[in-house]
């Protein structure tokens, strides 16, 4: 293709004699022609321009020139590509995206990153492109994909210049999907970042502390919080803000005292906050809320009134001011107030239940029928159980009522249908309809993710019109005059004048409400009973009194859009102003599911300005408009040029075609109209078991990809999330950056492994001369690793239950036995169970039963973990109303002696249950419903607490050695310590890895999903006396549970999940399920993914061993480097290890000798680069040498392994402390090291001794012959 294509240099003539070539065939010289020429410093002008400037460069004002300059670019790219039918470098395309990134032109930025994509295969070697694909996904609210172009920016380039930007945007994107652990971890890494970001570090504080408030680690938060007020020269906008939350959390949370003291600091806060921003909407509404809790019901009204003139429409604040009304016994404004709430928030479920309330207190129970209704099918409510409850006896009273009884009944209130078509209160017209206006026009948008009922705007052009349940109101009212109370008599009046306005209009007598429905639509006050009770929500709301006020948390997926969001974009470095008020709502993003908190405690409108403070541009498609109707053409492409919007698209099979769906080695993703979440792409072998080559020569599945162009391709996900109630008939597609097939992990390469030591350091001569820091142990050329696909083809519905491995010994020889070591460490046998073992070897396991381990040490510690006691093979929420994948344990402490207390009084609590439970059955033998009924409350909750005793640390030899020593006994391959054994080389312990962990549990306690950390095996022995209930699928298949757990916002490797077995048969994964009896060893093998269930009381005991195998140094590599990608700290020091094994292990087998060789030659240039680069910079290097069993280092603040060359702080190492650091890092928190000393602990000339000296050895089979 690049033969034959126009290439920069080309192109850059062409720019400049387009002048001279059009004037010879051009006489006229038409000045639109002449405005495709660039001058040689306009072209030197746009190279430096890229997606790094944006959010850094001014387009307006002083900015003006640079934005001509880039339409103008823009333009030329255009023309040229056009002229040249497409067939320029792909380099076009991504200047072309950067171009169109730095002028905001989303739409047309996508279209070009997507061809540069399609067109090179080595893209993600680009950290700007990718930086700038991410940036793009980002303001599509894609975070999905955002992420993963930003890890991806990180995993190429770690001193990549804008890292705390894409730091700070991880750190948003996982809080909006409730990863919290990764959000703090990036938050904390942007912090410490030297370097510009578009967030101040005081509002990036002030993200860290609000995230822990979304925790409900409200202690923490407070601390935080309080901390940040301490800044010098605070903004008053991020002073305001910090205040509001502090009220805020003192009102909902017993921070301090008793009730009227939390207030009292409550209002303060809140007064002072508004001190530093009197226009603060959020903070009038929440002072109306404290005084409405204290009886101060003035000043609340006040509050509200000043919160509805100082900020945006806002339905929580309407609500508030219903439940005050309420309580004041004024039903006719309460109804009003409400009415305003759920009109401007059509899902509010705190104001239909308080409107249900209201009919109901005003014996009307229809009308109070039809507002539960709609509250339980609100997304917010969490009352759904107790309001279906609710409607029924409502609706059995009504049965049960005397025809007629209702119609001849006066109604103190109108009936919901008319309430809705009432002329707003004279008091609320100027700003109210107006809002309402605003908001039916689509200008406000809500950053909403649910299409807006168009109630409100046909009851704007209607609501003159009385229809026939008014006129019958109106009737009544008229022929009891004399008798109406100061609310019906309003009601009259306003009802009159209505009947006024329909007389003059000449509106005929029987219009009928658009309420009642119509023909396309479904009514949104049914006149009949529903079956549409919908599940209950995670959230819950509160209660004052017999009413429900609104919910003020923040709802995870608007965390972008409506909580202080976020980044400047390219409108100059001043960054993120905090606003007066974010956009109240309880809508989608697509980010993630949106969620309510417990507690009502964290302020959804805490912020700071939006990210991009053009997210509502009218020239820009986003993502949110797509929910609201907006037509949107069917090829968002660069240009409405029919011939250039081809050629970006890929003609006549330039690119993939709609069509393909596989090709070998393909390089460019294939089109298709079908979204998924996958992560798919060939198995990221980190180490080629064969010779390196530079390209597979294996064929492999190309994954589909959606195209932006694709005229039929519609958004169906992002995160797992569906675009709900999206009217537009052409949604768009969003190109995923990860589906290509890689190539070989290991290229080709210009020094051999068998190259001695000194001709590798000769080739690597001169390579860190820019202060290379490519740390990966995989190659330079390697892209960043992905899940492996699904295996295919699928395995037949019949073999998804296959057999478990089991082998029965007999006695001591058995367990010896040479094969059996074969057959487990065979990666086609995921586990082995290996029963009668402890028989076999008279093993004395009574040494680790839970009266022994009191005797022993009965003060030892024990990590407890509270779960909810539940079946094995599911997994249902709290409160027992779907089944989910997140699976919730809180952690705590105890000590040995205290758990085995508790695991006792367990047991006898059983028993007694269990003869209950007779008696219960032999009383009531023929009542088959009670039996039925236990199942269903067994499965629905509520489920009882549990305590799991787990990662109990045995490694003490002075404190266990008889428990240690009776290990012994075990066959070397799974000893905790054996020669064969990789672990036992790492040179010094990791707890749980190459020590022996017990694990004390009763019946219910569970041992998540997950993979043994950096794919090790495992082995685990039941003491007993009960029994264990496991779960394993094969390693080929974790990256489809990584997808699994992907859509359900959960982190693969750090969250706690327990799989829906009915989700991995849909999915064709393969299950193993077994029971693990008392003495039975379970063996997982490398990459096993794997999560327990104890069936019984019993103990077990577990540790991680490394078989001398290819397969597992290859998984162990693998897991390494996914770790870094996904910003997780790998436990098992690989390159530490890896020299270890060079010095310690002869290694016959070519294939793992290949690979810990390759390794080596990876870190020995990488230490030389290094070392070279500070010498050259002028930066001493201290010799600092190892200690005995001197654990390997990990960088303080980013966790990755640092090996040899040591950055240290001039402080620590003065103190001895040695807190490390790796260069990325160091050179974050100090540009030029100055504040950094660094420290060697290798001679060059022992790392070249080792790597020369480190030979594949003969295998015993040749040396035998």
């Amino acid at each position: 293709m690049k033969s034959c294509a126009l290439s920069l240099a080309t192109a850059a003539a062409t720019f400049g004699d387009e002048e001279k070539k059009m004037a010879a065939e051009k006489e006229s010289g038409e000045s639109e022609e002449e405005s495709l020429t660039l001058t040689v410093q306009e072209r030197e002008a746009l190279g430096g321009l890229d997606s790094r400037l944006f959010g850094f460069l001014s387009l307006r004002e002083d900015g003006a020139s640079v934005k001509t300059l880039l339409g103008k670019a823009v333009h030329c790219y255009e023309s040229l590509i056009l002229k040249a039918e497409g067939k320029v470098e792909s380099d076009f395309f991504c200047q072309l995206g950067h171009f169109n990134l730095l002028l905001e032109d989303y739409s047309k930025a996508l279209s070009a990153y997507q061809r540069y994509y399609s067109l090179q295969a080595d893209y993600w070697k680009n950290a700007a492109f990718l930086y700038g694909l991410g940036l793009v996904y980002f303001y599509y609210n894609a975070f999905h994909w955002a992420i993963k172009a930003f890890q991806d920016v990180l995993y190429v380039d770690p001193s990549f210049c804008r890292a705390k930007e894409i730091h700070l945007r991880l750190g948003l994107m996982f809080k909006v999907n409730t990863d919290y652990e990764s959000s703090l971890k990036h938050f904390q890494l942007a912090l410490i970042d030297c370097n510009p970001c578009t967030l101040s570090n005081a509002e990036i504080q002030f993200h860290i502390a609000h995230l822990y408030e979304t925790q409900r680690k409200y202690h923490s938060a407070k601390e935080a919080y309080e901390q940040l007020l301490k800044t010098e020269n605070l903004p008053a906008q991020v002073k305001a803000t910090v205040l509001q939350q502090l009220g805020w959390m003192h009102h909902n949370m017993d921070l301090v005292g008793d009730k009227a003291t939390k207030e009292s600091y409550a209002i303060q806060y809140l007064q002072k906050s508004l001190e530093a921003d009197p226009n603060s909407g959020q903070s009038w509404y929440f002072l109306g809320r404290c005084y409405s809790s204290i009886g101060k019901v003035q000043d609340a009204f006040i509050s509200y009134r000043q919160s509805i003139d100082k900020s945006e429409a806002s339905a929580d604040t309407w609500c508030s001011i219903g439940v005050l009304y309420q309580q004041q016994n004024q039903p006719m404004d309460a109804l009003q107030a409400y009415i305003c709430a759920v009109q401007l928030d059509h899902g509010h479920a705190a104001a239909w239940m308080d409107l249900g309330t209201l009919y109901e207190s005003c014996n009307q129970p229809q009308d109070a029928i039809k507002c539960y209704l709609n509250a339980t099918r609100s997304k917010t409510c969490s009352s759904t159980s107790s309001l279906a409850a609710r409607i029924k006896l409502l609706q059995a009273q009504l049965c049960n009522l005397p025809q007629g009884s209702l119609q001849n009944k006066t109604k103190l209130l109108p009936s919901i249908e008319e309430a809705w078509s009432l002329p707003i209160p004279a008091e609320l017209t100027s700003r109210q309809g107006a809002m309402n206006t605003a908001q039916q026009n689509g200008s406000d948008n809500w950053n909403s993710g649910q299409t807006i009922s168009p109630h409100p705007v046909q009851q704007q052009a209607h609501s003159w019109g009385l229809t026939p349940q008014k006129l019958q109101h109106l009737e009544q009212l008229r022929a009891n005059k004399d008798n109406l109370n100061p609310a019906q008599r309003l009601m009259l009046e306003q009802l009159e004048n209505q009947f006024v306005l329909m007389q003059q209009r000449g509106l005929h007598k029987g219009q009928s409400s658009h309420l009642a429905g119509s023909n396309d639509e479904q009514p949104l006050f049914p006149t009949g009973s529903t079956q549409y009770l919908q599940a209950a929500c995670t959230s819950s709301q509160n209660q004052n009194g017999p009413h429900t006020l609104p919910r003020n948390s923040v709802p995870q997926g608007d965390a972008l859009n409506h909580f202080s969001s976020h980044i400047a974009t390219s409108g100059g470095l001043k960054g993120i102003t905090f606003t007066k008020e974010s956009k109240p709502s309880r809508n989608r993003s697509l980010g993630s599911e949106t969620r309510r908190q417990d507690g009502d405690t964290s302020n959804s409108y805490a912020g700071v300005k939006e990210l991009s403070n053009h997210v509502h541009q009218a020239t820009t498609i986003s993502i949110s408009s797509l929910n609201h109707g907006v037509s949107i053409s069917p090829n968002l492409i660069i240009t409405d040029n029919p011939q250039l919007s081809a050629l970006l698209i890929g003609k006549a099979n330039d690119s993939v075609g709609p069509g393909t769906c596989e090709k070998v080695n393909n390089t460019h993703p294939a089109i298709h109209t079908k979204t998924d979440n996958s992560v798919a792409s060939s198995p990221s072998s980190a180490i080629s078991t064969a010779t390196p080559s530079p390209k597979s020569t294996e064929p492999t599945s190309t994954h589909s990809v959606t195209s932006l162009n694709s005229p039929h391709s519609g958004l169906h996900t992002i995160n797992g999330e569906g675009l709900e109630n999206s009217q537009s008939s052409t949604k768009i597609d969003l190109p995923i950056i990860n589906l290509k097939s890689d190539p070989q992990i290991i290229p080709s390469m210009s020094v051999s492994i068998y190259s001695s030591s000194t001709e590798v350091l000769k080739a690597c001569r001169n390579l860190g001369k820019n202060g290379l820091s490519n740390s990966h142990i995989l190659l330079d050329k390697c892209p960043p690793p992905r899940p492996p696909a699904s295996p295919y083809p699928p395995l037949p519905k019949e073999k998804l239950n296959p057999p478990t491995p089991s082998i029965y010994l007999e006695n001591k020889r058995d367990a010896f036995f040479p094969p059996l070591h074969q057959f487990c460490t065979n990666p086609k046998n995921p586990v082995t169970v290996i029963r009668g073992l402890a028989g076999a070897l008279k093993l004395d396991l009574g040494l680790f039963s839970t009266k022994t381990l009191v005797e022993a040490n009965n003060e030892h510690m024990v990590e407890v973990r509270t779960q909810l006691l539940q079946p094995a093979d599911e997994n249902w929420d709290p409160t027992g109303t779907k089944k989910i994948w997140r699976y919730e344990s809180n952690r705590s402490h105890t000590t040995i002696a205290k758990y085995a207390q508790y695991q006792a009084s367990s047991f006898q609590e059983s028993l007694r249950e269990e003869n209950e439970r007779k008696t219960q059955l032999k009383d009531y033998s023929d009542n088959e419903s009670t039996s039925s009924d236990n199942s269903g409350r067994r499965r629905k909750g509520p489920f009882k607490t549990i305590k799991f005793g787990t990662n109990i640390d045995l490694s003490d030899n002075k404190k266990w050695k008889l428990q240690l020593h009776e290990l012994t006994k075990l066959p070397a391959f799974v000893r905790v310590v054996s020669a064969g054994n990789l672990l036992s080389h790492v040179g010094h312990t990791i707890p749980g890895m190459n020590t022996v962990q017990l694990y004390m549990k009763v019946p219910g306690s569970r041992t998540p999903g997950h993979q043994e950390n950096n794919n090790f095996c495992s082995v685990n022995i039941n003491i007993g006396p009960g029994d264990c209930e496991w779960f394993v699928v094969p390693e080929d298949y974790w990256g489809v549970l990584n997808e699994f757990c992907e859509k359900n916002n959960l982190n693969f490797l750090m969250s706690s999940w327990w799989p829906n077995l009915e989700d991995l048969y849909e999915a064709n994964v393969p299950v193993y399920r077994f029971i693990q009896r008392p003495g039975d060893l379970v063996w997982i093998n490398a990459g096993t993914v794997h999560w327990v269930q104890a069936v019984g009381w019993c103990n077990n005991i577990a540790w991680n061993v490394g078989p001398l195998t290819a397969c597992q140094y290859k998984l162990a590599v693998e897991r390494y480097e996914w770790n870094k990608l996904q910003n997780v700290k790998s436990f098992v020091p690989m390159v530490h290890l890896s020299w270890n094994m060079a010095r310690n292990i002869k290694v016959s087998d070519p294939k793992l000798f290949e690979m810990i060789k390759y390794c080596l030659l990876k870190i020995l240039k990488q230490c030389q680069s290094l070392r070279e680069a500070l010498v050259a910079a002028g930066k001493e290097i201290l010799w600092h040498g190892r200690t005995k069993n001197e654990p390997a280092h990990y960088c303080s603040i980013c966790e990755v392994e640092v090996f040899n060359l040591l950055f240290v702080t001039n402080e620590s190492n003065s103190q001895r402390t040695y807190i490390v650091h790796c260069q990325d890092c160091a050179r974050k928190t100090s540009g030029n090291l100055e504040n950094f000393v660094v420290l060697e602990q290798y001679k060059m000339e022992d790392l070249m001794q080792v790597y020369d000296q480190f030979t594949l050895a003969p295998s015993l089979s040749s040396s035998s012959s």
